[in-house]
């Protein structure tokens, strides 16, 4: 018998200031990319929860959840659809690009 990999989860939230997706990175910060969120297994999975809690009641990011994920190419990849929607494709119609333009330019 083969032993059963470990459920991997990532944080995600909504940042407060323009309510783009992002994802809890290594450093403890927040990305609009899921290519660098810090994947977990169920050791650390609680920590992060509670890291995400804290961040969203220091009005940071809103409404933190962990998500499931597996790794494909050294990238997070999320299980349900609806995630996937917002890690990869983002909404169903045009928007936030803007944002994520000026997020890009002041990031620099």
């Amino acid at each position: 018998m083969t032993a059963k990999a470990p459920v991997l989860h990532v944080i995600t939230a909504n940042a407060l200031g323009d309510g783009l997706v992002v994802f809890l990175t290594a450093d403890g910060g927040w990305s609009n990319d899921i290519a660098e969120a810090r994947v977990v297994g169920p050791d650390a999975l609680a920590e992060a929860v509670a890291y995400g809690k804290a961040q969203h009641d220091a009005r940071i990011v809103v409404e933190p959840y962990e998500i499931e994920v597996t790794v494909e190419g050294g990238v997070p990849v999320p299980v349900r659809l609806r995630e996937r929607i917002r890690a990869e494709r983002g909404p169903t119609v045009a928007y936030g690009a803007a944002e994520i333009a000026a997020r890009a330019a002041n990031n620099r």
